[in-house]
């Protein structure tokens, strides 16, 4: 797997690319353990299909996978945004689309506000978010990271990591970007809104509802015999947004 170091902001992510075609960048499910691998482990590997039309980007998000970086605590949705960003400019790619999964979709948002000029559309694939149920599964899931970062790096300070993750799953809607910004959002989207408490049903559709040029696909994952039909319409919109 290909590696992008960054020695100005101390962070090493590894990525891996494939295929031919329009740049789609991938941002995998998974929490804060979202890597290029957790693909498998979702409805349809996004990373394996886009390769087949496309110049597919996966990576392993900083702190997951075989990437590190240092622990930043003022704004980590936006350092997130400026590692996504900095793989690009190492690619040589300027304009690129954006499809992400779970927190790939919080990533995405949070990437097209920091540089929407360079974002031509992006696919939000089951968003997560805040609602009741979902503050129970997403503890759980930081609690797990916490423990597997501070058993893989145990130079990390303890209270560091808990801060971090702690900043990272507070707060409402998507996390990274609030409501009022979703209604300015100047990319296309195509949005399939989730179905279990991680990823709130109506958490996908408010997106789709306040972003001004979004389009929402129901049902897309169940039953299975809908993702052949559900990959068609994605490729159909990315196909539709990409630049002649």
């Amino acid at each position: 797997m290909p590696v992008h170091i960054d020695r100005d902001r101390g962070t090493t992510l590894h990525y891996e690319h494939a295929g031919e075609g329009f740049p789609l960048l991938l941002l995998p499910p998974g929490g804060l353990t979202a890597d290029i691998a957790y693909w498998q482990r979702v409805a349809f590997n996004a990373f394996e299909i886009f390769q087949r039309g496309f110049h597919a980007i996966g990576v392993d998000e900083r702190h997951a996978g075989r990437s590190s970086g240092p622990i930043e605590l003022d704004d980590p949705w936006g350092a997130y945004a400026r590692d996504h960003l900095g793989l690009m400019n190492h690619l040589g790619i300027e304009r690129f689309h954006v499809l992400g999964s779970c927190i790939g979709c919080s990533h995405a948002l949070r990437l097209i506000q920091l540089a929407p000029e360079r974002v031509v559309s992006a696919v939000l694939v089951q968003p997560t978010g805040i609602d009741e149920e979902s503050k129970k599964v997403l503890h759980g899931s930081r609690e797990g990271w916490e423990q597997e970062m501070l058993a893989k790096r145990p130079e990390l300070d303890r209270k560091q990591v808990a801060a971090f993750g702690e900043k990272v799953w507070t707060g409402e809607f998507v996390l990274s970007v609030t409501r009022d910004w979703v209604k300015t959002c100047p990319v296309p989207l195509l949005v399939l809104p989730g179905v279990d408490a991680g990823h709130p049903n109506a958490i996908g559709k408010e997106v789709a509802a306040l972003a001004p040029r979004a389009e929402v696909l129901e049902p897309w994952k169940t039953p299975l015999t809908l993702i052949p039909s559900t990959i068609q319409r994605i490729r159909t919109f990315l196909d539709k947004q990409t630049p002649l």
